[in-house]
């Protein structure tokens, strides 16, 4: 079981108030996103939950017990860190090994468990390897796998991916997706990075000031975003937002529509300038210079042959459109 309960979690330090009354309810199983700008509290939340730090009032419930005064060690919980936290001097199996060695575990069963988290993790060969022979993908997969071996109620992941190359990150990304998969227990996971966030995520909470903005899945949110934070936060390349005459015309103080849901036309009611053009093969983003509404992104074909400069004229989808008022609050789905 892997059932995790906040109810009107705070944290100060000293006089500074960085989480702010969070209820958040997290099932058995689910992969769960932290994610949100730096300085948002997620990796503080991660470890009010992990029990690394005290909280200032509220409750934390681990399948139906109050945990909120235990100890890290008792929480049944495991954590991977941004840094691997390697033993240089073991070897791969010892690192593995470590919290069964220091739990009392058999030799036998330390063994079994090794292997068993190898084999999972693709790190049979490398057992016998200190980590300095590793590469950075095979050393964060050691630490999973140090953590995989204590069979807890759930994975606690902080920012791990980010001392990885592009490349890298991608890879492990899917690594971890599958081993959720196989494995069926409960993780929390922080990152920064929304992309991330949408990929991996049965359920993100999107936090902002050590408030939850908005909890969903990834499609939720990039749908329907509750506010203005929301909506610049989820997606990639992020939505444009668009005040004045233009917004007023559809009832709303801000208007949104994200770059993929515009289209290139030969008469539309948008005119403007191409200037950078960002050629990715299989997409093309331009930046429109836009009479009346300054600079769009546009995302557009991989094909599209349009040159800095050229004359353009845009329409926007209009179901698409996102309609927020004056606090930033989102209005009812846009108006045709």
């Amino acid at each position: 079981m892997g059932e995790i309960v906040l109810s009107q979690v705070r944290k100060s330090f000293g006089g500074t108030s960085v989480i702010q009354g969070i209820d958040l309810r997290i099932e058995d199983g689910e992969f769960v996103v932290f994610v949100g700008p730096s300085g948002c509290g997620k990796s503080t939340l991660l470890r009010l939950i992990a029990g690394l730090e005290d909280t200032t009032s509220g409750t934390i419930a681990i399948d139906g017990h109050d945990a909120t005064s235990l100890p890290p060690a008792k929480r049944g919980l495991a954590m991977v860190f941004q840094s691997y936290a390697l033993y240089p001097h073991m070897s791969v199996r010892k690192n593995i090994a470590f919290p069964l060695r220091m739990a009392g575990i058999s030799a036998e069963e330390q063994e079994r468990k090794v292997q068993a988290a190898a084999k999972v993790l693709n790190l049979a060969p490398y057992l016998d390897r200190k980590p300095s022979q590793l590469s950075g993908g095979q050393r964060q997969r050691v630490a999973i796998g140090r953590a995989i071996v204590r069979e807890p109620s759930a994975f606690l992941f902080d920012e791990p991916l980010s001392n990885l190359d592009a490349a890298l990150r991608v890879s492990m990304r899917q690594e971890i997706s599958e081993l959720h998969q196989s494995l069926k227990t409960t993780m929390i996971y922080v990152t920064h990075d929304q992309v991330e966030a949408m990929t991996m995520a049965d359920k993100i909470v999107v936090l902002n000031a050590g408030r939850i903005e908005q909890v969903g899945s990834p499609l939720e949110l990039y749908k329907t975003p509750a506010n203005l934070f929301v909506a610049s936060f989820i997606g990639s390349p992020k939505m444009n937002l668009v005040e004045g005459p233009e917004a007023a015309k559809h009832g709303a103080h801000t208007l949104g529509v994200r770059p993929e849901h515009i289209d290139i036309v030969a008469e539309g009611p948008w005119s403007g300038t191409v200037g950078i053009c960002e050629h990715l093969g299989s997409d093309t983003f331009l930046k429109v210079h836009v009479e009346g509404l300054g600079a769009l992104t546009v995302r557009a074909g991989g094909e599209v042959d349009l040159v800095h400069g050229a004359p353009i004229r845009l329409a926007p989808q209009p179901d698409k459109l996102h309609r927020f008022d004056g606090a930033g609050e989102a209005l009812a789905k846009a108006l045709a």
